[in-house]
């Protein structure tokens, strides 16, 4: 294998060894013998993971670009990666997610972080019909009779209950940034794109946020391969889409992975051997603050290494 290039501007989730390890610093010395010397620390690092990650960031051995609400990690399903979050009917639950979105602020403040990327919300429904739908989409395909059924089902559950999931997100991340802003911690809050067709935000529901929000320091978080996966499903037309929020400067950071088929966390070039169907994202990575790897376990070493250098490549091309 060649020498590992040093992944300047770049970042990596812990996402992708965290099963791995039950020691934190070694889970970060791993990835920093990839190539990069800074981190986003996802949700499930929990405490005893800390325990040993912290010395590091105090000794400068590592920079934390980033933490993933919830953070650190609580045993909670209410409060889990696919939650309904700062959108619950019920005002004791939202001002929990609110109370626990500030407490990921701290930390990112205590750890030197710029941003916590948080996933607002979704619209509830008594099923995974996300699931229900990629099965179908996998099996009879997007064009069948019964896909269409089903997506119809869930697109007028969604257009109905999406407005008032939006308000109440808007109003909980209001909060959230006048705390922020009040206690001088000078980190931003970053929207996340979804992996599930019922899940907020949109591209736009994300600018109808951050218009609700105007002067707050809140961005987009634009997850790439989640944004691949709901162009694939019908949702939007994340290719088009977010060029706008790249020119605008209303990205602040990216997680950079690929979608194949509709199974996300991918590297880029590599694992659909297409070379050229990602590039249509990489103005978009130039244009975000901050740029993370956020990758699948099974990614492995010679593949993370083999994709950052196609698209270093293709990075300093577009540069120029």
């Amino acid at each position: 294998m060649n020498q590992v290039l040093q992944k300047e501007g770049y970042s990596f989730s812990t996402m992708w060894n965290l099963r791995r390890h039950s020691s934190g610093r070694d889970m970060i010395q791993e990835i920093k013998s990839l190539g990069f010397s800074q981190v986003e620390l996802n949700y499930n690092v929990n405490d005893e993971l800390l325990a040993s990650i912290v010395p590091m960031i105090e000794g400068g051995e590592i920079i934390i670009s980033s933490v993933h609400n919830v953070f650190p990690f609580i045993e909670d399903k209410d409060y889990d990666t696919d939650s309904v979050m700062l959108g619950f009917d019920d005002l004791d639950k939202r001002r929990r997610a609110v109370e626990l979105l500030k407490r990921s602020a701290d930390y990112a403040y205590r750890f030197g972080a710029k941003a916590v990327v948080v996933h607002p919300g979704e619209v509830p429904f008594h099923y995974n019909i996300d699931a229900a739908l990629k099965k179908l989409w996998v099996e009879q395909g997007k064009d069948s009779p019964a896909y269409q059924q089903l997506w119809s089902e869930m697109l007028e559950r969604r257009n109905e209950l999406a407005p008032i999931h939006v308000a109440r997100i808007t109003e909980c991340l209001g909060e959230v940034c006048e705390y922020i802003e009040q206690a001088g911690l000078g980190i931003k809050i970053g929207i996340e794109t979804r992996s599930r067709c019922n899940q907020i935000p949109t591209l736009q529901e994300a600018d109808q946020i951050m218009t609700g929000l105007k002067g707050a320091p809140v961005g987009l978080w634009f997850d790439i391969g989640h944004g691949m996966m709901m162009e694939r499903m019908g949702l939007y037309d994340a290719e088009w889409e977010v060029q706008a929020f790249a020119q605008q400067g209303k990205v602040l950071g990216v997680h950079i992975h690929e979608t194949v088929g509709i199974v996300d966390h991918w590297c880029p070039y590599i694992h659909s051997q297409d070379d050229s169907g990602f590039d249509v994202f990489l103005p978009v990575i130039q244009a975000a603050e901050l740029k993370v790897y956020e990758l699948r376990a099974p990614c492995k070493r010679e593949e993370i290494e083999d994709s950052y250098r196609i698209m270093h490549e293709k990075m300093k091309k577009l540069s120029r």
